[in-house]
């Protein structure tokens, strides 16, 4: 076999290093969880050891010195050491699609195989967590977009027409207020009768008594299960199981299990705090005695920072390419402030 080139030595090198700050990673994980997502967290650590051992068969004595991880991967053992949320897993799903192993000659088509395959079970482990902060998340997200663009668009487009700063500033506030409370009352309204629709479909916890005064033979208990989904065959059975022995203290007739939607009133005060996070920053430069066109420049970049940064966390979290998800954010938050500036140009000269 003929000796590898220096380039591909530090090839190995780097692979090597990778494959065990991979590893320090999920160990690092792993650490901050318990059950089952513990064990498969371990398990994608002990596979990048294989491949680790991969590389340091190919090396043989020629090893070196102990590389770092690149940065990438550096970073996202610092961030599992001291969170383990699910943005640790976005990224971690990330970086397993970036493997290089497909086209490298010198890796493995399993070790090739295996990491599509982790990328895979990562991305799974960060749906859970996806699914638990999903309602928070949205609350958040479009609670805050939604005001940095609505009072963005309002300051833009009243300031537009030449009004004095005072009554900029005066309706911002107002924008700020009128739409956190129709959010939040929006999201009340909305999460009490999500409820209430759900309560309406529990069934009568009073069913039951009815039991030992059915018609065995014409079981019209088997009528409830079908309406519940079930085909007649097997409604037919359950509802001989449960009449065969009333003694047995169970009911009949379950309440189907629901998604936990939290209280009406957190949501209400959720709402109303993300929006109004959002609307205050438009407001800001003019809070603090701006004018003109400095407030109008301040407010926008101001703006555009923090739906950069709610267009990156998006894509974090959905596993997306951040900067892409960010510039998305950007551009339609400043397409809709800019066509209520424009709109409030024209008004301006119409009126004046």
């Amino acid at each position: 076999m003929s000796q590898p080139s220096a380039k591909t030595l530090r090839k190995w090198r780097r692979f090597l290093a990778d494959e065990r700050a991979e590893a320090s990673v999920y160990r690092d994980l792993a650490g901050r969880r318990t059950g089952e997502d513990r064990e498969i967290l371990l398990a994608l650590a002990e596979a990048e050891a294989r491949h680790e051992a991969h590389w340091l068969a190919l090396l043989g004595d020629r090893v070196g010195k102990p590389q770092r991880g690149d940065i990438r991967t550096r970073m996202l053992g610092w961030l599992a050491r001291r969170f383990g949320s699910v943005f640790v897993l976005a990224l971690a799903q990330r970086a397993e699609a970036r493997s290089p192993y497909d086209t490298d000659v010198d890796a493995t088509a399993a070790m090739a195989a295996d990491e599509r395959i982790h990328g895979e079970v990562v991305r799974a482990l960060a749906a859970r967590g996806r699914n638990r902060l999903s309602g928070t998340f949205r609350a958040a997200v479009f609670g805050a977009n939604d005001g940095l663009v609505s009072n963005l668009a309002l300051v833009l487009g009243v300031g537009a027409t030449g009004i004095p700063t005072p009554l900029i500033l005066a309706t911002g506030l107002a924008g700020l207020l009128a739409g956190a409370l129709s959010m939040g009352a929006g999201e009340f309204v909305s999460v009490r009768s999500q409820r209430e629709l759900l309560a309406a479909s529990d069934p009568d916890p009073d069913a039951d008594d009815a039991l030992p005064h059915l018609d065995v033979n014409a079981n019209e208990l088997a009528l409830v299960y079908r309406a519940r989904g079930m085909t007649e065959a097997e409604a037919a059975e359950h509802a001989a199981e449960i009449l065969r022995d009333l003694s047995v203290e169970r009911p009949a007739v379950v309440a189907r299990e629901h998604e936990e939607i939290g209280s009406a009133l957190g949501a209400a005060v959720s709402s109303f705090l993300f929006f109004a996070s959002g609307a205050i920053i438009p407001v800001l430069p003019y809070i603090f005695g701006a004018t003109g066109l400095v407030a109008v420049i301040i407010a926008a970049a101001l703006v555009g920072i923090a739906l950069l940064c709610t267009g990156a966390v998006v894509g974090l979290l959905s596993g997306g390419p951040p900067l892409s998800r960010a510039l998305r954010q950007l551009a339609i938050g400043f397409g809709a402030a800019g066509a209520t500036y424009l709109l409030g140009l024209a008004f301006g000269t119409v009126v004046g």
